[in-house]
């Protein structure tokens, strides 16, 4: 039983990018949305936990991952980049083909955390760090903006603009697939000298948090990058 303890928790994280996607498109809730990206991206990180502290590996599990982190970190940011394009194009300046075409641009962001995706499953580079920006770093950068715009509503004029948005989903998605190494979050064991970094740059990220609320989220992606070039290129070698 316990090789299916990781695989509840990578289903839960498949449940809020569901539940987000309604949210969304029906009701137009995209704080809940932004929610429930923080907590896929919490149960993502416990199963991949679990998976090593019961050493329940199965082939099964890593699709399953693969397959949730697509629907919860690659449509749904799209998704929610798709609604913020809309509400930023509804005023009269826009035509109506402009306003209904524009915002597709935003799937942008599925696609290209579609390619990051399997290429992770085929890279074994990949076991121990990665290669490009994780889908759930960008997922959580494109959540925090409507948490962002809630805490600053004085921030709308400037953030929620089609050029703008449109521009962050080219961004982020090159970064997805980028030949760019970035050191990851796992813990194969609790020592802190092999995990110096890792225990730093998470301490960081909390006392950010608690600073400056969803705002910090940008900032900590941007340190997450940063942090690992300079790793990359003061290391040995």
């Amino acid at each position: 039983m316990k090789k299916h303890i990781p695989n509840a928790f990578t289903c839960g994280n498949l449940l809020c990018g569901c539940a987000g996607i309604v949210a969304v498109l029906v009701r137009n809730e995209l704080i809940f949305a932004a929610y429930l990206i923080g907590l896929a991206a919490m149960l993502d990180f416990l199963d991949g936990f679990l998976a090593r502290l019961l050493e329940a590996y199965s082939p099964i599990g890593k699709e399953l991952d693969s397959l949730a982190d697509m629907v919860t970190f690659g449509l749904l940011p799209g998704v929610i980049i798709f609604r913020l394009i809309s509400q930023s194009m509804e005023g009269p300046e826009y035509d109506l083909q402009m306003y209904t075409l524009v915002p597709h641009a935003a799937f942008i962001i599925p696609v290209f955390s579609a390619l990051r995706l399997a290429k992770f499953n085929v890279d074994p580079r990949q076991s121990d760090s990665f290669i490009g920006v994780p889908t759930p770093a960008n997922a959580l950068l494109i959540a925090s903006i409507p948490l962002i715009l809630r805490q600053h509503p004085e921030w709308s004029a400037f953030i929620v603009q089609p050029g703008l948005l449109i521009g962050l989903s080219v961004v982020m998605s090159l970064l997805l697939v980028a030949e760019l190494p970035l050191f990851a979050l796992k813990f194969k064991s609790y020592a802190f000298r092999p995990n110096a970094v890792r225990y730093c740059f998470l301490l960081l990220a909390l006392l950010m948090v608690a600073l400056l609320g969803a705002t910090a989220v940008p900032l900590i992606i941007a340190a997450y990058i940063g942090v690992s070039v300079v790793q990359r290129f003061s290391g040995p070698g």
